[in-house]
């Protein structure tokens, strides 16, 4: 009785350190995704910054115009990439707790 016991202590405490390594991981997924979110909306403010630049600048020489017309896209493509980049990562299934499920089936079958 006492090893049985001791085999189910065993088994509880293996699966909840798998389900919380699976959680850790999990969680690093999603503030992975929220940093490229946060640089994606500076490097969107910086292209519309740019943008507005460009519209003060279309007046002036053209070479300005030139100059900033690129920076903005620079920016804006940069951001709106960093945007479709964190938006595959928060769809992407995670297969949060797939191993700890996949663990209790082959338990079960040994049953």
């Amino acid at each position: 009785m006492r090893q049985l016991l001791a085999t189910l202590l065993e088994t509880a405490q293996v699966r909840l350190e798998l389900l919380g390594t699976e959680l850790a991981q999990e969680k690093r997924r999603v503030f992975s995704a929220l940093v490229l979110v946060a640089v994606a909306l500076v490097c969107l403010a910086l292209g519309l910054v740019m943008l507005s630049i460009v519209v003060l600048l279309i007046f002036w020489d053209s070479y300005r115009v030139g100059a900033a017309c690129a920076l903005a896209l620079l920016f804006g493509g940069g951001g709106a990439y960093l945007l479709v980049r964190a938006r595959q990562k928060l769809s992407a299934p995670s297969g949060l707790f797939a191993h700890s499920l996949a663990e209790l089936q082959r338990d079960r079958a040994k049953d």
